[in-house]
């Protein structure tokens, strides 16, 4: 096998030189000796390309089949139709870049403005960026946001955000000297109101959760209402697929509307990459961190696109910049377009229903399991809910495990004084029998 190296020997030793220096060792010196390598690495010799192929295929043999999976808590098992991995093949896509220079990037800007034209029909709101790097760092930055509009420097949280969310606002909060409070819930699981007004004197807004962690949906029209009465705006981080069945933000008159688009297209993969959406009302456009997409016509009258907004702050007021954010994510960005487009309003709505009635049989029939009841059995759900059970959680998983199911997620894992709660989703990729597999696993526990 020949060096996938394409510079020679010589030629490498002609570039040292004209640099000044005589060896590869000589780019190293400011690296202390004892953290360099002083053997070779511990390597097989180059293998062909059929070589490799039968050894990543003899890994692969050794993988289980994917099981069935309950578990959602911010990362979705959802279906992905055949159209989006094939279209996301072609160059012009996968290898988008910032468009710097209007005139050579039409394709990705009309991209990126169908993006957002998208993202506010399904929000109900006025404008959309084009998109942060995940839910979280939406959720940080619309706390920015806040604290720009009014320039008040107090922010209140639902205590019902994702646990992972919650982490990116501190340390958010932290660097811009920001004062984050959280509002409880009640024993429903909803926004508990009283606290609520207890804590507004001199906040911003409230960040709120629709459906929250544990799958509750709270009656945002009555948490809106009482948010503006005190005289803050209300951001609602909101699970976009659940949009096909409960109202938008826009509708029950939210300021922000924020997410994670992984449930419209992307793929588990591990945790990431995924695409944070942010949008606002029109009065609050220059608030909104990255870049704006805009249509208008060229001096012929041609329909173009160009970057209408693009703060791009950090480059000019540095530390005294109101966000950081100079990038978007342009390629799952347009992977969440094209489930929209593919889906159109009646599909969201089929996809979302089905994830409703699929979470609602699973949870009524777990709820029968000795032992077992639902945390929150007076309020409404998405596609989530939690179960408590009077077994360790542990033991509860395990029994999943054991069926060849990944069970729901632990909520020790957050909360270590919570060992027998479980969070359990369903979506449209689960069916009736493996919904009653995974019931007689937990009802055959002792």
């Amino acid at each position: 096998m020949k060096s996938y190296v394409p510079n020679t020997v010589e030629e490498r030793q002609a570039m040292l030189e004209t640099i000044g220096v005589k060896s590869m060792d000589d780019l190293f010196t400011d690296i202390p000796a004892d953290l360099k390598l002083d053997k070779p690495l511990n390597l097989e010799d180059g293998k062909s390309e059929i070589e490799v192929r039968r050894i990543f295929k003899a890994l692969d043999e050794m993988n289980k089949p994917t099981p069935t999976i309950f578990r959602g808590a911010g990362a979705y098992r959802h279906y992905i139709p055949s159209m989006i991995p094939q279209m996301m093949m072609r160059s012009e896509f996968y290898t988008a870049y910032t468009p710097y220079q209007a005139e050579m990037s039409q394709g990705m800007l009309q991209s990126i403005f169908e993006y957002q034209t998208l993202i506010c029909e399904i929000t109900g709101l006025d404008v959309s960026n084009a998109s942060v790097y995940d839910g979280a760092t939406a959720a940080a930055e619309s706390m920015l946001m806040l604290r720009d509009s009014k320039r008040k420097k107090k922010v209140l949280y639902s205590e019902g955000l994702h646990p992972d969310v919650k982490e990116v606002m501190h340390t958010y909060a932290h660097c811009a000297g920001i004062e984050l409070v959280e509002i409880p819930l009640n024993k429903d699981g909803v926004t508990d109101r009283e606290a609520l007004k207890a804590n507004a004197e001199n906040a911003a807004g409230y960040i709120a959760a629709q459906p929250n962690f544990y799958g509750c949906l709270d009656n945002m029209d009555e948490v809106s209402e009482l948010v503006h009465e005190l005289n803050m705006l209300l951001v609602a981080y909101v699970n976009p697929m659940s949009l096909g069945v409960v109202k938008r933000p826009g509708d029950y008159k939210a300021d922000i509307a924020i997410g994670d688009t992984q449930p419209l297209g992307l793929p588990l993969s591990y945790g990431g990459p995924y695409c944070g959406f942010m949008a606002a009302t029109q009065k609050l456009i220059r608030n909104l961190p990255g870049r704006i997409v805009g249509q208008t016509v060229d001096s012929e009258g041609t329909r173009t696109f160009v970057l209408t907004l693009q703060a791009r702050e950090q480059h000019i007021r540095r530390e005294k910049a109101s966000s950081n954010i100079c990038s978007n994510q342009m390629l799952c960005a347009i992977m969440s377009s094209m489930y929209l487009a593919i889906m159109g309003p009646q599909g969201m709505k089929e996809v979302a229903m089905q994830n409703l009635q699929k979470a609602h049989y699973l949870a009524n029939e777990i709820a029968k399991v000795n032992g077992t009841k639902l945390r929150y059995p007076n309020t409404p759900f998405f596609n989530e809910f939690v179960v408590d059970s009077d077994k360790c959680s542990c033991k509860i998983n395990k029994a999943a495990k054991e069926a060849g199911i990944v069970g729901g997620l632990r909520l020790s894992h957050f909360d270590k004084e919570d060992k027998n709660g479980v969070l359990y989703c369903a979506t449209e990729c689960n069916t009736r029998e493996e919904m009653d597999k995974l019931v007689k696993a937990l009802g055959g526990i002792e």
